[in-house]
């Protein structure tokens, strides 16, 4: 039986991929029995509106085609609907951290075929305040970085434009007074370099960041960097490439349903590398809320 696809992609993705891989991915997908007519994302907040009107217009299947930011959109367009089809991942972004941390081939032809399988996962969505997000949340001056990188700067030079503006970020970090409400593991205040609530374990290239995070588990991980300076900053940074950081005393790392966090001063959120919104917020996890198309064996692969 034929399947009708609604394909979401941001034409300026992972250097322009998408726009030029667009009839070929049309094609695989067509040739596997999926059905697909497709929606090009002209500005911010088109991939929730597209992602919406597919599910009322009665589309069996969604993908994204993109980064991370394509693929929040896409989640916040699906949400909170009461029906939610399984959705399809392509990733062609300059991060694409969730579909690293499931899996999912980088290789679009690949990431095709997993679809065209109609294999899928239950996965946990993440919430704060009134929108979603797939991967991580996160609050503090560092974190400000992903969507301070203008989408120009991304296409022309990959993820090396997040690291040269990392480097001009890092030698102004500031610690922020905040104070959390963990459920199941109380208050704690003070002042903190930034937090970071993960849904899975790869984020912003570093696969070891919440290594005991899973996608499906109910649980949303906490990391908690305490004040310290720059050299202090740098060394946690170092460990958290090789997964070493959980144990330094700089570090609080939790696992909780329910997070609410609060401020004295103007805190913006981080949502999937996209503006989410300031504190106070509530983040909460909705368990198994969305299918994706991904291997349940886990034999799949991103490279």
């Amino acid at each position: 039986m034929v399947k009708r696809a609604r394909l979401i992609y941001n034409p300026t993705s992972g250097r322009e991929e998408g726009k030029r891989r667009l009839a070929d991915i049309l094609q695989r997908l067509d040739a596997g029995g999926i059905e697909t007519t497709t929606r090009a994302t002209e500005g911010e907040g088109d991939a929730i509106t597209s992602a919406g009107e597919a599910i009322d217009n009665g589309y069996d299947i969604i993908i994204a085609a993109g980064g991370d930011g394509t693929l929040n959109e896409v989640i916040n367009g699906m949400a909170a609907k009461a029906h939610r089809p399984p959705l399809g991942i392509i990733p062609l972004g300059t991060t694409n951290d969730f579909a690293r941390a499931l899996g999912i081939p980088r290789q679009w032809e690949e990431a095709c075929d997993l679809i065209v399988r109609q294999q899928t996962m239950p996965i946990d969505v993440g919430q704060a305040n009134d929108k979603y997000f797939i991967n991580i949340a996160g609050g503090g001056s560092l974190t400000e970085l992903t969507y301070e990188v203008p989408s120009k700067l991304k296409t022309l030079m990959g993820q090396l434009a997040y690291y040269v503006k990392g480097l001009e970020k890092v030698a102004r970090l500031a610690p922020t007074e905040l104070h959390f409400n963990i459920e199941g593991h109380g208050q704690f205040s003070g002042e903190f370099m930034l937090f970071l609530i993960t849904n899975s374990n790869s984020v912003g290239g570093f696969e070891k960041l919440a290594p005991d995070a899973q996608i499906n588990d109910g649980l949303l991980d906490i990391l908690m960097m305490k004040k310290c300076n720059l050299a202090e900053f740098l060394r946690i940074a170092t460990l958290a490439l090789r997964g070493e950081h959980l144990n330094d005393p700089h570090i609080i790392h939790l696992q909780s349903k329910r997070i609410e966090v609060t401020s004295p001063d103007y805190v913006q959120l981080n949502l999937d590398g996209e503006l989410g919104g300031t504190l106070p917020a509530v983040f909460q996890v909705l368990p198994s809320h969305l299918h994706i198309f991904a291997d349940p064996t886990g034999t799949s692969s991103y490279r």
